[in-house]
């Protein structure tokens, strides 16, 4: 069962989950959490001086950062995604955000198939604003079909190696779980969610009516993406927010 932990200061709350990211993210009361997205994918160290004169430009400290959806020129082993998370989290280190000794800072990660970044970038961000009269807002971090922090990829990944119809059923059936754990962690559910994201490059529509659509995930339809989860043998990823506004920086 998740418990997620307030941060007063910065407006949200997060779900404690791996060191790269937290499991998902909250508004705590008077405040709202608001999403920017990139027209186009921007280099990590630009991004994150892009994301850092935005929040000022908000009048907003760079500690209300709280969510980031990131692009990558493909798969990582699990050594150079544990090198990629390091180099990621010196910056979230610079910036204050782990001074508590965690990182509530959630996060997607994924790799488009056909129209890949050069390197490792930003394609949206989140962060919170005060908002006194504002309702619930949440973002959950992005989930493959493995459990998180408990040994290698592999050896949690669920259907490993099993791309027939059954296999990505029971991988989208795991993920689907973990998405409603992490929003009822939140304080969140389908019902008050307004974007459901998933990314994956095998076919969806098996399983688009029995799962996605009947569980409410589709209620305001599904964003697919044509990307493969950071890590090797995953295949199968989502995210989903429940946010009121949302706007693209050019």
């Amino acid at each position: 069962m998740y418990e997620a932990r307030e941060r007063p200061a910065d407006g949200y709350k997060a779900i404690p989950a791996v060191f790269q990211y937290s499991a998902g993210v909250a508004a705590l009361p008077g405040f709202r959490i608001e999403r920017a997205r990139f027209a186009d994918p921007v280099p990590l160290a630009q991004g994150f001086a892009r994301i850092a004169d935005h929040l000022k430009g908000l009048g907003r400290p760079l500690t209300a950062f709280c969510q980031c959806e990131l692009r990558s020129p493909g798969q990582f082993t699990e050594e150079g995604f544990r090198q990629f998370n390091l180099h990621y989290a010196k910056t979230l280190e610079e910036w204050g955000i782990l001074a508590e000794g965690w990182n509530p800072v959630a996060r997607s990660n994924v790799c488009p198939e056909l129209t890949p970044p050069a390197e490792p970038g930003f394609h949206a961000f989140s962060y919170t604003i005060p908002d006194p009269g504002a309702a619930p807002t949440f973002v959950t971090a992005g989930s493959g079909e493995s459990t998180e922090g408990k040994g290698s990829y592999e050896e949690k990944t669920i259907a490993l190696g099993d791309l027939s119809p059954a296999g990505m059923l029971r991988k989208a059936q795991f993920v689907l779980d973990e998405m409603e754990r992490r929003m009822a962690a939140l304080g969140g559910s389908w019902a008050t969610a307004t974007a459901a994201q998933v990314y994956t490059i095998h076919d969806i529509h098996p399983f688009l009516g029995t799962e996605l659509v009947r569980r409410g995930a589709a209620r305001h339809g599904v964003t697919w993406h044509h990307c493969r989860p950071p890590v090797v043998n995953l295949e199968y990823e989502m995210d989903v927010r429940g946010l009121p506004l949302e706007r693209v920086i050019a």
